[in-house]
C-alpha cells in the first residue's frame, strides 16, 4: 500500500481573494499602449496607473484609500510628451516616483499626501540621455537616488538624482532589452533582450559578468528576476510556443535548476517575487488567472502552490511592497489588477484560526531607509536593505521632499569674458571692425540688446562717430545700427 507524501510548508493553502466591489478603483482608462510593462505601481501610501490621455502621456495618482469611482475632472501627472510607458515608486521614499516615456526622457516627481487641486505638471528633475523611447525604469533597493533606466537604443544608465546626473551608461545590448531586475543588495542586475540571451551585469566594472543563450528556446520577449538566494527566475515561451519557467544559478548557466511548462497562452508572463516568503506570482497580459510558485532549496525547488481565478482579462499589474500588506488577516501579499476601466486589489492570504500576530509568516522586512549613499555605492560597497519589524504594522511616514542639487553647469566652462557691464569709456574699441566684433561677441553670449550698460557702450560708440543709427520706424523704436 502506498502513501502520498504531501510537501510540508506554510504557504501551501494560500488564496487569493478579490476585495468587494465598493473597495475597487472604477472609471480608470487604463492604457491602451502596447509595450510589456506592468502599467501599475503601488505603494503604503499611493495607487498609480498609467492611463490614457489625449496631448502626450499622463499616469493617475491615488491616495490608497481613495476606493470607489473616480472622478473623470481628477487631475493626472501630465509631463511628459509622449504615451508613458513604465512607473515605479522609490523603496526609499513613498512620496517620490519615476517615470518614463515614448519621449526619450525619465522623470521624478513629488506626490503631495493630499489630493492635488491641479494637475502635476512639473517633476522634480528630468533626465535627459536616451536618443530613444524609454521603457523600463528601476529605482535601487539599497542606495539612495539610483535609478536604472533602459531604453529603445539598447543603452542602460543608472543616474544619481539627488544630482540629475549620469553615473554609469552600459552599451553591451545588441538589441531591445526586455526587462531588468536588480539582485537582493543591487550589486548586480539581469537583463533579458530580443537577442535572446539571460546577462548578469555588474554596472560598477561596466561589464557582463555571465550570460545565457536561449535559457528558453522560444523567439517570443522572456522575463527574469533575481530571488534573495542569487538564483534567477526566468519566464518565456518553449519552441511549440509554450509557456515556460526556470530556475538558474548564475555562477553555472550551463543547465538549469528546474524549467516547467505552462500552458499554450500567447501572453508574457510578468513575475512578482517576495523575498520574504520566497513565492513568486505569474500574471499574464489577457489572462484572466494569477499562477503563484514557491522556490525552496529541495526539489524540483519550484513548487507550483495555486492558482487566483477571475473572470475579466487583466491589463496590467500592481505589486504591493510587504510593509503595506494587513498583518492582522493574515495577508502575505497584495496585487493590484487592472481591468478595462477599474483596479481591482486581490489579497493573497494564509489561513490561521489564531488574530495574533504569526511570526512564521511575517519575517522582519525592507523599510523605507537606505542602506547607502550614491557615493558608497559608488566606492562599491554593498549593503542588504535595513530591515523593520511588521508586528505592529507599517504606518507610512509623513512626506520627505526630495532635493535635487543639481551642479551649475558654468562651473564646469572655460573662465567667462567680461560683461558688457565692465565696459567703459577707457577700454572701448578703437576701430569699426573691433568695435564689430566686440557687438557680435556681446549677441552670441545671450547679453541682452536693452540692457543700460549695452545702451550705454553703443551710445558712447554713436558718440565718436565709430557706429552710426538709425530710426527703422517711429512705432516699434527699434534701432538700426551701422558701421
Amino acid at each position: 500500500m502506498s502513501r502520498s507524501i504531501v510537501r510540508q510548508s506554510k504557504f501551501r493553502h494560500v488564496f487569493g481573494q478579490a476585495v468587494k466591489t465598493d473597495q475597487t478603483y472604477d472609471d480608470i482608462r487604463v492604457s491602451k499602449v502596447t509595450w510589456d510593462s506592468s502599467f501599475c505601481a503601488v505603494n503604503p501610501k499611493f495607487l498609480a496607473v498609467i492611463v490614457e490621455s489625449s496631448g502626450g502621456g499622463a499616469f493617475l495618482v491615488l491616495l490608497l484609500s481613495k476606493v470607489g469611482r473616480v472622478d473623470k475632472n481628477y487631475p493626472l501627472v501630465i509631463g511628459h510628451s509622449g504615451p508613458v510607458l513604465d512607473i515605479d515608486w522609490c523603496p526609499h521614499n513613498d512620496n517620490i516616483l519615476a517615470s518614463c516615456s515614448e519621449d526619450t526622457t525619465a522623470m521624478v516627481w513629488q506626490i503631495p499626501d493630499h489630493t492635488p487641486s491641479r494637475p502635476i505638471s512639473e517633476p522634480i528633475v528630468v533626465l535627459e540621455g536616451h536618443s530613444k523611447r524609454v521603457g523600463i525604469i528601476k529605482w535601487h533597493p539599497t542606495a539612495r537616488n539610483i535609478l536604472l533606466t533602459a531604453g529603445s537604443d539598447n543603452l542602460i544608465i543608472i543616474w544619481n538624482v539627488g544630482t540629475g546626473e549620469p553615473l554609469i551608461t552600459m552599451d553591451d545590448h545588441p538589441d531591445l532589452i526586455y526587462n531588468v531586475s536588480w539582485n537582493y543588495n543591487g550589486s548586480l542586475f539581469c537583463t533579458t533582450c530580443k537577442d535572446r540571451r539571460l546577462r548578469v551585469c555588474d554596472p560598477r566594472k561596466n561589464e557582463v559578468v555571465a550570460e545565457r543563450l536561449s535559457p528558453h528556446e522560444g523567439i517570443r520577449p522572456m522575463r527574469a528576476i533575481f530571488t534573495k538566494e542569487g538564483n534567477i527566475f526566468t519566464t518565456g515561451f518553449t519552441r511549440m510556443s509554450q509557456r515556460e519557467l526556470g530556475l538558474w544559478d548564475p555562477t553555472n548557466f550551463e543547465e538549469p535548476i528546474a524549467l516547467l511548462e505552462l500552458d499554450t497562452s500567447n501572453g508574457v508572463l510578468l513575475p512578482f517575487y517576495d523575498p520574504d516568503t520566497n513565492i513568486v506570482y505569474l500574471s499574464g497580459k489577457g489572462d484572466s488567472s494569477v499562477r503563484y510558485f514557491e522556490i525552496t532549496e529541495e526539489p524540483p525547488y519550484v513548487h507550483y502552490i495555486s492558482t487566483f481565478s477571475s473572470k475579466e482579462p487583466q491589463r496590467g499589474m500592481g505589486f504591493m511592497p510587504k510593509r503595506g500588506v494587513d498583518v492582522s488577516k493574515c495577508e502575505i501579499a497584495r496585487l493590484y489588477k487592472l481591468h478595462e476601466r477599474k483596479c481591482e486589489p486581490i489579497m493573497m492570504t494564509v489561513p490561521r484560526k489564531s488574530d495574533l500576530f504569526q511570526d512564521d509568516l511575517y519575517p522582519d522586512t525592507a523599510g523605507p531607509e537606505p542602506a547607502l549613499e550614491p557615493e558608497e555605492w559608488m566606492d562599491r560597497r554593498d549593503a542588504d536593505p535595513l530591515l523593520v519589524s511588521m508586528r505592529d504594522g507599517y504606518v507610512p511616514p509623513k512626506s520627505r521632499e526630495l532635493k535635487v542639487a543639481k551642479k551649475n553647469v558654468l562651473d564646469t566652462r572655460p573662465a567667462t569674458r567680461r560683461s558688457m557691464s565692465a565696459v567703459d569709456g577707457s577700454s572701448l574699441p578703437v576701430s569699426r571692425m573691433s568695435c564689430l566684433s566686440l557687438v557680435l561677441k556681446c549677441l552670441l553670449h545671450n547679453f541682452v540688446p536693452s540692457s543700460p550698460p549695452f545702451l550705454t557702450f553703443l551710445k558712447k560708440q554713436i558718440g565718436l562717430g565709430i557706429l552710426s543709427c538709425s530710426f527703422k520706424n517711429k512705432q516699434t523704436k527699434k534701432y538700426i545700427i551701422t558701421l
